[in-house]
Order: structure tokens, then sequence, then C-alpha cells
């Protein structure tokens, strides 16, 4: 492995055992309520910004297709998507596991956690939309429009309306967020290279999709041209 090509990947890797051991061992403010489950500050926030920088990088690959035409901006844009859509059930699995131990309740009717229901079901859409076209290039356009809504949906449900609405979430709906009365110092020096690190163990996870579609792409196009030549 090219150390110099690939250091972002060590990086990761360093960030997230940091996180993990951190998390699990390293000192929290003692909080009403949140108690022990504030650790969960470092997995479950991180997922989204994971989520939403993958979702960014997908409608921006998806705008770059519509201009371009090139059948590796719809890649990326549709494997950006995979990615960003797993790091977000991920973050609705670790916070539906944190509302368990905190307000009683797997789920609750909260805007953002249904905002980021529906925008996960918007995302499902967006696959569904895929699968049911056969042509090639017209599969690609309707995704990258298509995209373009999902990610504006995105923000509107994630950072829009729980903000002008009630929330039970810190920061939303009048609750103070957790830079005022739990984010302290020692809270901070994971909670950031976490952001990091997730952030970047996603856009390895694309890194790594994409590369196995390109040689499945360059595989059928292999066999087209040999089943075309012997025909």
């Amino acid at each position: 492995m090219n150390i110099q090509k690939n250091w972002w990947k060590f990086l990761a890797i360093i960030l997230l055992l940091y996180t993990v051991i951190m998390g699990f061992l390293g000192e929290v403010p003692a909080r009403e309520i949140l108690n022990e489950t504030i650790r969960n500050l470092y997995f479950h926030v991180p997922m989204w910004f994971g989520m939403m920088t993958l979702l960014f990088i997908s409608v921006v690959y998806g705008i770059r297709y519509l201009s371009s035409g090139k059948t590796d901006d719809d890649i990326i844009a549709r494997e950006a998507a995979h990615a960003g859509v797993a790091m977000g059930i991920l973050g609705l699995i670790t916070g539906s596991l944190w509302a368990r131990y905190t307000w009683g309740t797997w789920w609750t009717q909260d805007t953002k956690l249904n905002g980021a229901a529906i925008t996960m079901l918007i995302y499902f859409a967006y696959f569904v939309l895929r699968g049911s076209v056969e042509d090639e290039q017209k599969k690609a356009r309707l995704s990258a429009v298509y995209s373009i809504f999902a990610f504006v949906m995105m923000v509107v449900f994630i950072l829009i309306l729980p903000r002008m609405e009630d929330s039970l979430h810190p920061g939303n709906g009048g609750n103070p967020g957790f830079n005022k009365y739990d984010l302290d110092s020692k809270m901070r020096m994971v909670f950031y290279p976490a952001v990091l690190g997730w952030i970047l163990l996603g856009v390895w996870i694309l890194n790594v999709r994409v590369r196995i579609t390109r040689i499945e792409e360059q595989i059928l196009n292999d066999y087209s041209g040999m089943k075309d030549q012997i025909l």
C-alpha cells in the first residue's frame, strides 16, 4: 500500500480507534438523564455528519453527470448514495438506542427523528427509481435530478424543520445545545476527531464501492465486446 497516497486511510483507522477507546473508557461529564449514554455522542452524531457528507458528494456528482454525461460521475453519485444511506441507517439505530435509555422509548414523535426516517425513505425511493428504468442514460439523468430533490429534502427535514418546531434533540425547539451544557473540553477532544474519523470511513467505503463497480463495468464491457466479436 502506498502510504503517501493512502495516508487518509491510516488517519481514519487511528481516529476511529481513538474514538472507540475513548468512547467506552474515556471520562465523560455526569449529567442527569443522559448519564453514561452521553458516550453515544461520539458515534450517533458523527455518523450523521458522515451521512450528510456522502449525500452531498452524491448530489455534486449527479449534477456533474448532467453536465458531462460521463458514466463515471453517475457511478460515484450512485455509490455515494448507497454509502450515505448505510451511514444514515447506523445513525438511526444508534439514535434509537439512545432514545431508549434517555427518553424511555425506542421511537418518539420527535421532529428530527421522524425527519431522519423520512429522509431514508426518500433515498430508498431513489434506489427504486434507478432499478425501474432500463435505459442507462435515462436512468442516470433521472437519478441525478431526483438526487437534487432528495438532498434538499434531507436539509429541510434534518436541519431546518427541527429548529422551527419543538424537538427533544439538543439545540432544537428551544433546547440548549451540547456546547452549552454537555460538550465540555474533554469531550470536544474526542468528538471532533470522531466526526472526521466517521467521515473518512464513509469516504473509504465509497472509494471501495466505486472501485468494485468500475471493475464490474469493465468486465461487463469486455464480455459484451467478446460476445459481439463471436457473433
